[in-house]
């Protein structure tokens, strides 16, 4: 965790991260404060100041922690060896990190001040896995715009799902699932039916 001390009390860099990171899911950005997380980890304010620097390091080490959980989640999804089968559990691995971590996933999109963003680095490590699969069945060349695509699409759809903005019915997991099907159709093509 960056700008945090590894200095002993009763509470640790792990557990300042996940009350802080409950806390933001709770109740949003706005209610994560030092005095808040201090509270949930058991110590008094000024003890979180020997683990955390301040607010600003303590809001970009949550960022940093997200990117690197959703980071993770990514990688694990592309382990077919199928390429276009990875890209699909890729999809949905996104989807379902963004529904259990709604305010998370959002701080990585936030207008946030410079002090407060995650490490840029550790965002574009997001788009690794995404990238690698699209190689796959994009001309090298093509690999980066095409995984743009598919990120901003899956983005917009999940993005809108957080946001209430599907109003006229039917089923979203379905309409996910179709979405992901069309995308990856205009990137490379139909998929091929299997032989036999």
């Amino acid at each position: 965790m960056s700008d945090m001390s590894p200095a002993p009390a009763r509470t640790s860099p792990d557990a300042i991260l996940s009350a802080a990171r409950a806390i933001l899911e709770e109740d949003g950005l706005d209610a994560v404060v030092m005095s808040r997380v201090a509270e949930r980890v058991g110590v008094r304010g000024p003890s979180l100041y020997k683990h955390v620097t301040d607010r600003a390091a303590l809001i970009r080490a949550v960022g940093e922690a997200v990117t690197a959980d959703l980071a993770r989640h990514l990688s694990l999804a592309v382990s077919s060896g199928d390429a276009r089968a990875d890209l699909t559990a890729t999809a949905h691995a996104y989807r379902a990190f963004v529904q259990a971590n709604p305010h998370g996933y959002g701080l990585l999109f936030a207008n946030l001040s410079p002090d407060l963003q995650p490490d840029p680095e550790a965002i574009a490590e997001l788009a690794r896995p995404i990238v690698e699969a699209m190689s796959a069945i994009v001309a090298p060349d093509d690999a980066l715009p095409a995984a743009r695509t598919f990120v901003a699409w899956a983005h917009g759809f999940v993005s809108m799902e957080l946001a209430g903005a599907f109003r006229l019915g039917g089923n979203l997991d379905e309409a996910y699932a179709a979405g992901v099907a069309t995308i990856l159709d205009g990137i490379s093509g139909p998929a091929t039916p299997p032989a036999g």
